[in-house]
């Protein structure tokens, strides 16, 4: 029988070597997550979910412990094998969107298909899909400094889904917008996951967190609620 978790985490742990300390940062995390599955990951600032978040997507490696994705064992990937596995199958979408200032919205989005080897009328194509998608096709041609908060968040979340990622990880997203920009960036987190995409969302907030088919609580760094 094929295996439901798409994600497995044994016992990760993640420490800092400083010239005179060692920063533990995860200290034993278990965590599952099942394909299709919308997760939340909540805690104060400093109890390691941006680091979780990083390692799960392949940003970080962990000091100790087992990383299975789609029963792969991660630990045993070179740094180009887990380039690659970042570039077709995760999207990551940040608070500060992290956008080219003087690239258009498409040209933007169309970042990760650079070096696919896809012709530039097709990236440009998938680009202005992924913006319809998100609502952002009027606004194709406009530089970031050009846009809302709200929108610029849209951008950055249709160059995460350009490559058609199964999995979409996003650090506090909704945390440099106005309420209104927030509900909408979550509304579109919902949608993609209706879709059959896997979210693994960093968030303070928890109306955002309620949305999600779980919560999982870190404290310290360590889970205290609802892993696994």
């Amino acid at each position: 029988m094929q295996n439901q978790h798409l994600i497995e985490l044994r016992n990760i742990k993640k420490s800092y070597l400083l010239p005179k300390i060692t920063i533990n940062v995860l200290k034993g995390i278990d965590i599952e997550v099942k394909r299709g599955e919308f997760v939340a990951i909540m805690g104060p600032s400093g109890s390691g979910k941006s680091t979780l978040l990083n390692i799960i997507g392949c940003l970080d490696r962990p000091s100790s412990g087992t990383y299975l994705l789609e029963s792969v064992d991660i630990s045993e990937k070179s740094d180009n094998e887990l380039a690659e596995i970042r570039n077709r199958k995760m999207g990551f979408v940040f608070q500060n969107f992290n956008l080219l200032p003087r690239f258009s919205a498409w040209k933007n989005v169309e970042l990760p298909l650079l070096y696919s080897g896809i012709p530039v009328k097709e990236r440009k194509q998938r680009a202005l899909d992924v913006l319809e998608k998100v609502g952002l096709q009027e606004r194709a041609e406009h530089n970031p400094s050009e846009l809302s908060g709200g929108e610029m968040q849209r951008v950055s979340i249709a160059r995460a889904l350009v490559n058609n990622p199964s999995i979409m990880l996003a650090d506090e997203p909704t945390g440099n917008l106005d309420s209104r920009s927030g509900i909408e960036i979550i509304k579109i987190f919902k949608d993609l996951h209706r879709e059959g995409t896997t979210i693994l969302l960093v968030t303070h907030d928890k109306e955002n967190a309620d949305k999600a088919d779980r919560i999982i609580r870190i404290k310290d760094g360590g889970c205290v609620s609802e892993c696994s």
